[in-house]
């Protein structure tokens, strides 16, 4: 039976590694579930797989798109689910790995029918955002659809700006067009979830985050300040430092900020995977054990 083995977990755990092991051993491919990873510009700080890792097996959605393209959840399920339609046709098995929470979920579960947004409508909320800030957005998404409004993360500029922009351009509320219905997929998912011990996983991560400054990271947050208040760009690593540039910290308080907030989103991450009853869950370096568990299934 064809099958999507779906590996997540926290930011930092040992995903890419892992797929690439199970990958070279299962003759297979990566797709590449990971919101700003998808993005050519950013490599270095969103972590990307690097040239080497590609070509020990073939990634797909890894810089394949522009900062400022726009891109969501629904566009990623539905180019996913036609990708997987040819690769299943020459692999009985493909690996989708990565910590996006929603990209994740939209290709398991399917993800609601939001309708297209018109673009006029895309850069005039654009331009709302760049030129009023936040809080106009929330004042005019809480007129629009206050009950979307009392659910939403009020901290999360995209979801804010995305159902704003739906009603805007459908003259529904955002509510309206979500029905959560699960969909049934042609294939078979194995869903396996990568942890380690809390002290040791902060450890890496902020190593990690030292090897990411002594890399270049600071040099490529540069190049992308003048882009600063694209969505693209609305993420760990890249706030933290336009803040340095800005004069609103050092660099080593910046430094701390980041690797500060990847723990707290990594506990995100593990919050959201956690729900989901069908996960098993493995240490990173069990290869062998999860290759038998795999193996189950046949």
């Amino acid at each position: 039976m064809k099958t999507l083995i779906v590996i997540v977990g926290p930011t930092g755990v040992g995903k890419t590694s892992l797929c690439l092991d199970i990958a070279e051993r299962l003759d297979t491919y990566i797709i590449n579930a990971d919101s700003r990873q998808i993005f050519k510009e950013i490599p270095i700080g969103t972590a990307a797989p690097t040239k080497e890792e590609q070509k020990r097996a073939k990634h797909f959605f890894v810089g394949k798109l522009h900062i400022n393209d726009y891109y969501n959840a629904s566009m990623f399920e539905n180019e996913v689910i036609g990708l997987l339609d040819d690769l299943f046709l020459n692999k009985d098995y493909i690996i989708m790995s990565g910590g996006s929470m929603m990209y994740v979920d939209a290709v398991c579960n399917g993800i609601d029918d939001i309708p297209s947004v018109d673009d006029n409508i895309r850069r005039q909320v654009k331009s709302v955002y760049e030129t009023e800030g936040l809080d106009t957005i929330k004042s005019k998404l809480e007129e629009l659809d206050p009950e979307y409004f009392s659910v939403v993360d009020k901290n999360n500029p995209k979801r804010l700006i995305h159902a704003l922009e739906i009603c805007l351009s459908t003259g529904k509320t955002y509510t309206s067009f979500r029905t959560y219905t699960k969909k049934e997929r042609p294939f078979r998912i194995i869903k396996i979830g990568l942890n380690r011990e809390r002290e040791e996983l902060y450890s890496r991560i902020d190593k990690r985050v030292d090897e990411m400054i002594a890399g270049g990271l600071i040099e490529e947050a540069w190049r992308m300040y003048p882009h600063r208040m694209l969505n693209s760009l609305n993420t760990v690593g890249y706030k933290e430092l336009f803040d340095y540039f800005d004069g609103k910290c050092t660099l080593d308080e910046a430094v701390f900020k980041i690797k500060s907030n990847t723990h707290k989103y990594c506990r995100k991450q593990l919050t959201w995977f956690k729900r989901d009853k069908d996960m098993r869950w493995f240490a990173p370096d069990n290869v062998e054990e999860i290759i038998n568990y795999i193996n189950s299934f046949k």
